[in-house]
């Protein structure tokens, strides 16, 4: 498959590092140049102490003021040079910054090219991305790359300055310098995954507040005034947490600072008469002085100061960015795994072998080389990443797609090439936008059912929850408009007539998303109890937790089974539910014991089984 799913959202930075990178190690010739306008740049970092120790000691401090101006007129020939150095190397980074912008917006472009190419939802936050998030990118990168250079300079400068003129004030200042910086970089991390849950709280709080506002006629219709209320509150209030969290994080950088970059200085003036009488002059103490309040504090707080903010920035921003449109997996390896045979299954199996589907004859494959059985009877959920295949894997059942390698069985059937009819019969798909048209209601709940008595009907009105509405449109006589109609409303018609259909097999692709928690829950608790097979795309996490058995599409992995087997083998499966942790829940009894799967339906029969090739690193 041809989506990856970050695994750990507290380290959006270092997993970067390598796309960070890659535009510099991609110009050699241009990063040649760099290094050296940057050694040019240094020249004040190096030389200061040296200067002004020599200024003192030969100039000042021996009677000869003259000759201690004339050194520190060198030094300020060395600033002169250091920003010559800075101007040559601003044009080079433009050079390297610019092309990692066009690179994003190509990525972006292609990525929302590709979903409408695809079907899929219009996602409007592409627009963002193509404007605000890349340029945020591009000047949080140029920041970095500014900040990051001048400490690496700077530092390397002062030291090496140091190791000339004072080698024995290195161990007063290295220690503190190191301590400081890694407490900073340890803070980094915290502060990153802290700047990350202020952006997701503040995105789940627009969420919920978009849904409840596009809901609002279904809430009050239901009267899940007060529910909402309390779900509303719970963002928002952890919105207000994640942001105290951030604010407590943020001052501990001057910590940092004051450990890597006045903790050197502080030592070395409490150790300044030792090292004046261990042989040390004074204008080398001064010198020393110099490289740690002139070279080493600035770059410190610079850098503390431009990753803490610029490199946050640039981390979260170019991690949703990636998110939204990661790269491409490889290809696999051809597959020698045998195929299972169709002829032994039950009836009603859905028995997909080396299924390979793309949008297109050079779009990447959505799913590649993937094997799964459901065996009659089976209630399966199917979960993963938004744009990850679930809609594509049903269409490919349900026979709207055709698979561009591989074998799929319903029923015995590939039923890509069953008529309409007798595609109806075996099995029956609901859509996310689910389809009503103007006429009678009870022909519309009909539609699939024509012989279907008046009893039958109110039966799968009642079972899906849907008695209310119809008694509120004027009973199973009453006529529809389908724009007077919510998207829940419409939803629920649709899972009344599907309900109501003879075919063995339902398929729901997000065929509950308009509808509260409480309404998709009884909803899919009546198709569970309904003869036959169920495959629901899951559009929330407790469809699967219903579930008998989950299917977890994960990039190019599938992980199939159980709901506390997919618990220990799938990470993704563990943050859906929200396991947030890389470590495997304890084993989970054996099926039908106490505890395995609480709360969901009385059980049923069949099973699931998913294989896809082995994971490509």
């Amino acid at each position: 498959m041809n989506v990856r799913t970050p695994r750990d959202p507290l380290l959006p930075l270092f997993p970067l590092f390598p796309l960070l990178v890659a535009p510099l190690r991609a110009r050699p010739g241009l990063l040649l140049r760099l290094i050296l306008w940057s050694l040019v740049e240094a020249v004040p970092a190096l030389l200061a102490g040296h200067l002004v120790a020599r200024a003192v000691d030969h100039g000042f401090a021996a009677g000869h003021p003259l000759r201690g101006l004339g050194w520190l007129a060198l030094m300020g020939l060395g600033v002169f040079a250091g920003a010559w150095g800075t101007r040559q190397a601003y044009p080079l980074l433009a050079r390297v910054v610019e092309p990692f912008r066009d690179d994003l917006v190509r990525r972006v472009a292609a990525g929302a090219l590709h979903q409408a190419v695809a079907g899929q939802p219009v996602d409007a936050s592409g627009v963002s991305r193509l404007t605000l998030q890349v340029e945020m990118v591009r000047e949080a990168y140029a920041g970095v790359l500014m900040v990051v250079r001048g400490f690496l300079l700077t530092v390397g400068g002062a030291l090496l300055g140091m190791v000339f003129l004072a080698p024995s004030v290195l161990p007063l200042v290295l220690p503190p310098l190191l301590a400081g910086l890694g407490l900073f970089l340890a803070l980094l991390r915290r502060m990153a995954g802290a700047q990350r849950d202020v952006i997701v709280a503040d995105e789940r709080v627009a969420e919920a507040a978009g849904a409840a506002c596009a809901a609002a006629r279904d809430i009050t219709a239901c009267g899940a005034e007060d529910g909402v209320r309390d779900r509303l509150a719970e963002r928002i209030d952890a919105q207000a947490a994640a942001a105290r969290r951030l604010a407590v994080l943020m001052p501990a950088r001057v910590l940092c600072l004051a450990v890597a970059g006045w903790l050197p200085l502080l030592l070395l003036l409490v150790a300044a008469p030792g090292l004046r009488s261990g042989g040390l002059t004074t204008g080398a103490v001064l010198g020393a002085a110099t490289y740690v309040t002139g070279g080493l504090q600035p770059a410190v707080r610079s850098l503390i100061q431009g990753l803490g903010g610029s490199g946050l920035r640039l981390a979260v921003a170019l991690r949703r960015i990636l998110e939204a449109h990661p790269l491409p997996a490889p290809p696999p390896a051809p597959s020698t795994r045998p195929r299972a045979s169709a002829s032994a299954r039950p009836a009603h199996d859905v028995v997909l072998t080396a299924v390979t589907f793309a949008y297109g004859a050079h779009a990447a494959p959505v799913l590649r080389d993937l094997d799964l059985t459901v065996q009659e009877g089976a209630h399966l959920a199917v979960v993963g990443p938004s744009g990850i295949g679930k809609s594509t894997l049903a269409g490919l059942i349900c026979g709207t797609l055709r698979p561009d390698r591989g074998r799929i069985l319903v029923a015995g059937r590939p039923p890509a090439a069953l008529s309409p009819a007798d595609r109806s019969a075996v099995r029956v798909l609901v859509p996310q936008e689910a389809y009503v048209f103007s006429g009678g209601l009870m022909e519309n709940l009909c539609l699939l059912r024509p012989d279907a008595g008046e009893d039958e009907v109110t039966a799968a009105v009642a079972a899906v929850g849907a008695a209310p509405l119809v008694t509120r449109l004027g009973g199973l006589g009453a006529q529809v408009d389908p724009a007077a109609l919510s998207s829940g409303e419409r939803q629920q018609i649709a899972l009344a007539r599907a309900y109501l259909s003879p075919a063995p097999l339902v398929v729901l692709d997000e065929a509950t998303c308009h509808l509260d928690p409480a309404a998709e829950a009884r909803a899919e608790e009546a198709f569970a109890r309904r003869p036959g097979s169920l495959v629901v795309i899951a559009h929330r996490i407790s469809s699967a937790l219903r579930a008998r058995h989950v299917l977890v599409l994960d990039g190019d992995r599938a992980v199939g089974g159980a709901h506390h087997e997919v618990l220990r083998r799938s990470p993704l499966y563990r943050d859906l539910v929200g396991h947030w942790s890389d470590e495997a829940p304890p084993e989970a009894p054996p099926d039908g014991a106490a505890g395995d799967d609480p709360g969901a339906p009385a059980a049923r029969g069949g099973t699931v089984r998913a294989t896809l090739p082995r994971s490509r690193s």
